[in-house]
């Protein structure tokens, strides 16, 4: 039999027993609880007028993250706690520090984002505990709302002003203990409407479940996958769900490698891998979709999904990483970068699963850099992401890797430029080489994002960067060639 969806709404424990397993959490707050506070502008997680903060268990305490109700399905919410706009007002019927700032600072126009730029401060301003947050802070807090009539400078003042005024505690401690109360101790099997949406909570439940249902769908943060359902309309079928299988979850190094469970958040996977290499991947991470993407998305599911612009892969391919496949029999590794057979095409055997990945750690001889390149800096799809690899011997190249996105069908090395490169000294007139080779490693698609001819010239113009900030005499810093630099 079906066991019931269990989660806290409103300080009460909500349990559903006949929810479609793909409706979404907005639809759930607006059709069925009449928690209108929470609007829907894009249905497709851009906007931000959806955003609520979902509050999970995790090592024994909450962590508490803004995501996109509208694409994440309601079964997701087992074991966790759902705050919406209408949880904001204090017990005594007073505004919340955040609402109060808001008010104050003429942070609202029309309205309508409003509830969701609330809970998108309100998320930052847990995290603050009491600290006022950096420009920087505020900007990335607010990456995934958009507002067309009030301008951002009202509701950033608001986002200054809301750690002044007098604080507004959140009891952390009550929270770990009513969820506690949820956790089950194995995975479980939601059944509604001739569909099924499968929670393992270990490895060996996650293996079984997929051997015995190997043309089920895999679903991990739901930030493609949503737009299946709210945008395409389609008919998922059954579902196996990763986020509750606690082995996925894990970050740690062995071998002179980083490794990455396939269900560690974009957020989480990033803010590890930009640990060790803090000067190549910050911008990057900073300008990957928007906060509550990141909180929701995973990196294995950006890796699985083998979209040509996903912007993790470029860089991953040419540092080298493995992708770690899992099933009932065992596990195997190759490399990423032949795990992408042709368009959306992968080299999944039936009943695998992505499971982790392996990141190699830096090397001193080992030069890299990513670079995504988008009609604006935040919460955009990029036209070209390109990463750079080599490995130098003095002056001479003795190992070069290139690799990038939104050039062909699936994330490509170039592998004519890598040749033009390796073994020779790295210099100017290596460079034209490599430069040159690059047009006959590509044929990039004109598209609404960027024509063939920007895309070629641009991913050119990349390596001469590259070339500018590594080459031995007289190497430029990064501020010196991007504009955004000190922004």
């Amino acid at each position: 039999m079906s066991e019931p969806i269990r989660f806290l709404h409103r300080g009460q424990v909500r349990e559903l027993r006949d929810t479609e397993p793909t409706q979404t959490i907005l639809q759930h707050l607006r059709e069925d609880v009449r928690c209108t506070g929470t609007k829907e502008g894009c249905a497709e997680g851009d906007c931000g007028a959806c955003t609520v903060v979902v509050g999970s268990l995790e090592d024994g305490e909450v962590r508490l993250k803004a995501v996109n109700a509208c694409i994440q399905f309601t079964p997701t919410l087992d074991g966790k706690a759902l705050f919406t706009v209408e949880d904001l007002a204090q017990a005594d019927g007073s505004l919340h520090p955040v609402q109060r700032a808001l008010v104050e600072c003429h942070g609202s126009q029309c309205g309508f984002c409003t509830p969701g730029f609330a809970m998108s401060l309100w998320g930052m301003y847990l995290k603050q505990e009491g600290q006022a947050p950096s420009r920087c802070q505020i900007d990335d807090a607010l990456s995934g709302n958009l507002c067309r009539c009030t301008g951002y400078r009202p509701i950033i003042d608001a986002a200054r002003r809301m750690t002044e005024l007098p604080p507004a505690h959140f009891d952390r401690a009550a929270l770990a203990q009513q969820l506690e109360t949820l956790q089950r101790a194995q995975g479980f099997t939601y059944s509604a409407h001739g569909r099924r949406f499968h929670v393992p909570r270990t490895l060996d439940e996650l293996a079984r479940v997929r051997a015995e249902h190997p043309d089920a769908l895999l679903l991990a943060g739901s930030t493609d996958v949503g737009l299946w359902v709210t945008k395409q309309l389609r008919d998922l079928g059954d579902v196996i769900y990763l986020g509750q299988v606690s082995a996925l979850q894990t970050v740690r190094e062995s071998d002179g490698a980083i490794e990455i469970g396939a269900g560690v958040s974009l957020q989480d996977a990033y803010a590890a891998l930009c640990h060790h290499y803090p000067d190549e991947l910050s911008e990057l991470w900073q300008r990957f979709a928007s906060l509550p993407i990141r909180n929701a998305g995973t990196l294995g599911g950006n890796v699985a999904n083998g979209s040509p612009i996903g912007d993790s892969m470029p860089w991953l391919i040419v540092l080298g990483a493995q992708v770690v496949l899992g099933s009932a029999g065992g596990t195997r590794e190759l490399a990423l970068e032949d795990f992408y057979l042709g368009y959306q095409q992968k080299d999944l055997q039936a009943g695998e699963f992505v499971q982790g990945l392996r990141v190699p750690l830096p090397r001193a001889d080992v030069h890299f850099r990513t670079w995504k390149l988008a009609k604006r800096f935040d919460q955009d799809i990029s036209a070209v992401c390109a990463a750079f690899a080599v490995t130098l011997d003095g002056d001479t190249v003795v190992d070069a890797r290139i690799a990038f996105g939104g050039m062909a069908a699936t994330p490509k090395r170039a592998t004519q430029a890598e040749a033009a490169l390796t073994g020779q000294p790295w210099n100017e007139a290596t460079l034209r080489a490599g430069m040159d080779a690059l047009a006959r490693d590509y044929a990039p698609l004109s598209d609404m994002r960027a024509s063939s001819s920007y895309r070629m010239r641009t991913a050119q113009n990349l390596l001469r960067r590259f070339w500018l900030e590594t080459r031995l005499e007289n190497p430029l810093s990064a501020g010196a060639v991007n504009v955004f630099a000190g922004a």
